[in-house]
């Protein structure tokens, strides 16, 4: 069954004090508390948006008044207009990810028109598979703890997930979250949350925007996001304070998100920034 959002009168003030949305920008935050909804316009006038490859500035546009047919990602390369519905949870946050993340945006962009010029758009490539698993569930994290690295790879989630407090405390890990489906499930507080995540694997801490600059240049030279099994699952509610069970002793036998690896699966190497080509 196809996930369904609450309505917006009906979510509880304290749903939105859940770190998910703390990864949001204090006015965004607000925007997702606030009774009304916020209409394209509004969006837009919130950022200063890029030019797209035509010279045209990226826009959010009420879904329903474009009428000029055009593929959804063909027509923001063509004419910088994002297709938003209005008064949906799940284009909002799209438009917040935009926000903040918006060289990722541009590059997955870029990208899925090139994909789509080698296959149409009844065909999709694993690649494109890759890229929409990113955009809608995508975290970025940067790890920097050998022995986390270690759990990670053998999914012994309590381990990785005991040593994290810690680890984030010193700065050997930054997390950020990418996907806007991640949102929109984290305003339902009884589902367990799961990211497909791109690693960096460095010891300086990164602003946003840094980070921003990275993902978007390895896409562009197509070092990631080539196959969705590339991504590695990272169960979010297994962050301390992220899910109401977290204390329980069988939490990581009892939530499903928790699974074992699977056998001969083999993860990719995570990014180094040293290795990129990428201009901060």
């Amino acid at each position: 069954m196809r996930y369904q959002a609450p309505e917006r009168g009906s979510i509880a003030p304290e749903v939105f004090d859940h770190p998910v949305f703390a990864t949001l920008t204090p006015l965004q935050q607000q925007l997702c508390r606030a009774l009304n909804w916020p209409e394209p316009a509004d969006l837009n006038a919130l950022w200063h948006p890029p030019m797209n490859a035509q010279g045209l500035p990226y826009q959010f546009k009420d879904q329903n008044a474009l009428l000029d047919g055009k593929h959804y990602e063909l027509r923001i390369a063509e004419t910088g207009s994002i297709a938003t519905r209005r008064h949906n949870w799940h284009d909002l946050f799209n438009a917040f990810v935009w926000q903040n993340t918006p060289k990722i945006k541009m590059a997955l962009n870029r990208q899925q028109v090139a994909e789509i010029a080698l296959v149409g758009t009844r065909e999709r490539t694993r690649c494109q598979a890759a890229m929409t698993h990113f955009d809608e569930a995508g975290a970025v994290l940067r790890l920097d703890d050998a022995v986390m690295q270690a759990a990670w790879d053998e999914h012994d989630w309590p381990r990785f997930f005991r040593l994290w407090p810690q680890a984030a405390a010193r700065g050997a890990v930054q997390l950020w979250l990418f996907g806007h489906s991640i949102y929109e499930h984290a305003l339902n507080p009884d589902i367990a949350l799961v990211a497909k995540a791109i690693v960096i694997q460095d010891r300086h801490m990164l602003t946003t925007e840094d980070m921003d600059g990275l993902v978007s240049g390895w896409i562009n030279q197509r070092a990631c996001l080539q196959d969705p099994q590339g991504l590695r699952p990272i169960p979010l509610s297994g962050i301390p304070g992220w899910h109401p069970w977290h204390d329980q002793a069988d939490f990581f036998q009892r939530v499903p998100c928790f699974r074992p690896k699977r056998i001969g699966k083999v993860y990719p190497d995570p990014m180094r920034i040293a290795d990129s080509l990428a201009v901060l």
